[in-house]
């Protein structure tokens, strides 16, 4: 008997997030291994049920740690320091996209942003710019957007993770100008 998905998602996010958090630095690779640990049960779940899942997990959970202090490490994404935990990739640039100010700079910035997302929009596999599209421009809910095109929240998180993860990388030039900017 295969397990359901969702409810083990439930179940087990938080304390595999913290568990996770405590032993990688940033907050993101945490979230990326968690999502990455999830994608790898929905993999294995295909082939064969996970009979014992919460040690499936912790073990997989593990792995990608170690997986992740191997690799060399990219220099990591400037960041300005704030209380909130969000995105703050993703809130930079949409700051700039919904900034109501009307100077020529803000004008030009907004226009070159904009040119690069959609540029690097393009550059996704269809399902990814989709999800992204829905979820983040349009303001759909995953639950939403699971009804409509009848695939499951975990697909639709998972191809948003790849999508987000994309743009990160694709526009990190962009997100740097906006930090040097302030």
């Amino acid at each position: 008997m295969k397990n359901n998905v969702s409810d083990l998602f439930n179940r087990y996010r938080r304390k595999l997030f913290l568990f996770i958090a405590d032993r990688v630095p940033l907050q993101e690779d945490a979230e990326d291994i968690l999502q990455d640990v999830f994608l790898r049960f929905l993999q294995a779940e295909e082939t064969s049920p996970v009979l014992q899942v919460s040690g499936w997990l912790y073990k997989v959970a593990r792995n990608c740690i170690i997986d992740k202090s191997r690799k060399k490490q990219d220099e990591p994404m400037p960041q300005i320091t704030t209380q909130d935990d969000g995105d703050i990739f993703v809130r930079e640039v949409t700051e700039v996209l919904v900034d109501e100010e009307q100077s020529p700079e803000k004008e030009y910035l907004r226009a070159l942003v904009w040119e690069q997302l959609e540029d690097a929009l393009d550059e996704l596999p269809q399902e990814q710019r989709f999800v992204f599209e829905e979820t983040e421009l349009k303001g759909v809910s995953f639950k939403e957007l699971s009804v409509q095109t009848d695939l499951s929240v975990e697909t639709l998180l998972s191809r948003k993770h790849y999508a987000v993860k994309f743009l990160r990388k694709r526009l990190k030039n962009i997100y740097e100008e906006l930090l040097s900017e302030e």
